[in-house]
């Protein structure tokens, strides 16, 4: 063989050497990696901890695993499973409620109280671990509507209790291999078989780039597929058998016509008959009766059974207003519905009253609720009503109007456990306003229903409406204006304005008659309320089919103002 035949030989096997590494390379590059990851080293968990999946995802707090039970932390079960369980960090008391069960556990039990009956179970309900507190799975699912699967090697549970919400499901086409990364080079966590049921993780069906999904296993493994050894993926509603409890409610078969009666001592309730005298078609008046003495729950009492009595013989309901007005600075609404004890007395007090005199009803009227308090006062909300349930008593609730900043009061759970909420369509602008202004206009009142039937039936819902408007004052202060009012009755308003020689002018914006005068460097403003006025707010929380009217307060009307209000509910 000649030189130059060695020569183009060796050239032939260096090029393909060159190809055959070529191809080794582009081989290894495309074929998939064989490397597995222990589920153990992927899901760092302790051998007392548990991993919680939700639905199609993985909750950021563990649980723990303790003699083969699951607990979930306290903040875990009220953010995504129940509301309804309330823990009590004074006493140390977990509470739950149904519509007609108070259920309580001590911390570290085996038992509870059913209202009264005690129920054991074979396992510590409550735990509590470095302050977190930790409430038994099992427990929860009594009371809650969630099913769930545990799986070891690592401690993982999955949890689905989103019911109604949709999810993406799909099938795997052919054995699939599911990937720690959305790469066929990273390793493998499992190898699922034809026909292998995945859930969409946290990406509704995003690819992640390389022809890879996010998914997860039935048995809570998540990872990344190719996509295209799924079978068309498709949406499913969570749904189950389970039946929610149901909250039965008081529901009169006439529309409401509710007044509030303020008194302040038992002389004030013998001008009764007087004042009812004056009105027409009025069927609840609520006397302002109870107050809160104290933080350990204790109320006083106006309640009069005399006064029963006569609004009974009138065809009229009574019921009873407990508000959260603290004149002394004496009450920390924390403390008093933070603490079971507390909050037991304060209901039980109120019950007893009602019963003992023969009052139809409980009107709640706190208004001084923060973000702090909601919960405490949810809570107190939903005990309250189990025992208003229990004895036939009527359980309405006062609010303000729903916006934006109030979202905590949860009209839409007071809705579902209390016979009727009431919204106070009034102070629109009110004593501290930093601008004069309507009282209650009718576009305010329009914003109030439509804001409130969205999360409540509308036949729970009553309109409260006012009997008064507010004399503004604006008067130069130093650079500024200063501005001031005081409350004024339907009466003593238009008298004042007449009196001040005012020509009154329909605002068609407010739906009010508008007026002003000058008293020397101040200038006075005052939208009225009036028939006219009236009847527009009526219209206005009548064009949907609520459970009636109320008003603040029996007294400040002006005697027309009844024909208009009854032509109304008895529509």
């Amino acid at each position: 063989m000649g030189k130059k035949q060695k020569q183009m030989i060796a050239s032939i096997l260096a090029v393909l050497l060159v190809l055959i590494i070529a191809a080794i390379a582009i081989f290894q590059k495309i074929t998939p990696s064989k490397e597995t990851k222990e589920l153990s080293d992927y899901y760092q968990v302790k051998d007392d901890e548990i991993l919680i999946f939700m639905e199609n995802s993985l909750y950021e707090e563990k649980g723990l695993y303790i003699n083969n039970k699951i607990y979930l932390g306290y903040d875990t079960v009220i953010n995504e499973i129940n509301k309804r369980f309330y823990w009590d960090s004074d006493e140390k008391i977990l509470s739950v409620t149904t519509p007609k069960e108070i259920i309580k556990v001590n911390e570290g039990a085996s038992s509870y109280l059913v209202n009264k009956s005690t129920e054991k179970t074979e396992y510590p309900i409550v735990k509590r671990v470095n302050d977190q507190v930790y409430v038994a799975l099992d427990f929860v699912k009594i009371y809650s509507n969630l099913e769930y699967e545990t799986f070891l090697n690592p401690n993982r549970v999955v949890i689905n209790c989103h019911w109604g919400e949709k999810f993406q499901y799909a099938q795997a086409d052919k054995d699939v291999s599911v990937r720690t990364t959305p790469n066929i080079k990273s390793p493998i966590l499992a190898d699922v078989k034809a026909g292998g049921l995945f859930i969409y993780a946290d990406t509704e069906g995003k690819e992640a780039g390389n022809g890879f999904v996010k998914v997860m296993t039935e048995d809570g493994i998540i990872g990344y597929v190719r996509s295209k050894y799924l079978m068309d993926s498709y949406y499913v509603t969570l749904e189950n058998n389970y039946k929610e409890p149901e909250y039965t409610s008081i529901t009169k078969d006439k529309k409401i016509n509710m007044v509030w009666h303020q008194v302040f001592s038992n002389s004030g309730q013998d001008k009764l008959d007087s004042l009812l005298s004056k009105t027409k078609g009025v069927n609840v008046i609520s006397p302002t009766w109870f107050n809160l003495k104290n933080n350990n729950g204790e109320i006083t009492s106006l309640a009069s059974e005399a006064y029963i009595q006569k609004a009974h013989k009138k065809g009229i309901e009574v019921w009873a207003l407990i508000n959260d007005i603290d004149n002394k600075g004496e009450i920390d609404l924390a403390k008093l519905l933070g603490r079971t004890s507390s909050r037991e007395k304060l209901s039980n007090e109120l019950i007893a009253e009602a019963i003992s005199k023969n009052i139809d009803g409980i009107n709640l009227d706190f208004e001084k609720i923060t973000a702090d308090t909601a919960k405490a006062y949810l809570q107190f909300v939903r005990e309250l009503s189990v025992k208003c349930r229990n004895n036939g008593i009527v359980l309405s609730i006062d609010n303000y109007t729903p916006e934006a900043y109030n979202t905590f009061y949860d009209i839409k759970e007071q809705g579902i456990v209390a016979d009727y909420v009431v919204i106070m369509a009034y102070d629109e602008h009110y004593a501290g306003s930093e601008e004069s202004g309507s009282v209650s206009s009718v576009g305010f009142v329009q914003n109030a229903l439509t804001n409130t039937v969205e999360q409540v039936s509308a036949n729970k819902v009553i309109m409260a409406l006012p009997f008064y408007t507010r004399l503004w004052k604006e008067a130069k202060s130093g650079d500024g204006i200063k501005i001031s009012s005081e409350a004024y009755s339907m009466v003593n308003a238009a008298t004042l304005m007449q009196d001040k020689g005012v020509t009154l002018e329909w605002n068609d914006e407010v739906g009010q008659y508008y007026g002003q005068y000058k008293e020397g460097s101040a200038t006075y403003k005052m939208w009225l309320e009036d028939e006219k006025s009236y009847e527009l707010k009526l219209k206005t929380a009548f064009s949907q089919d609520i459970a009636g009217v109320s008003a603040w307060k029996l007294g400040l009307e002006s005697n027309d103002i009844w024909n208009t209000i009854n032509n109304y509910v008895k529509k």
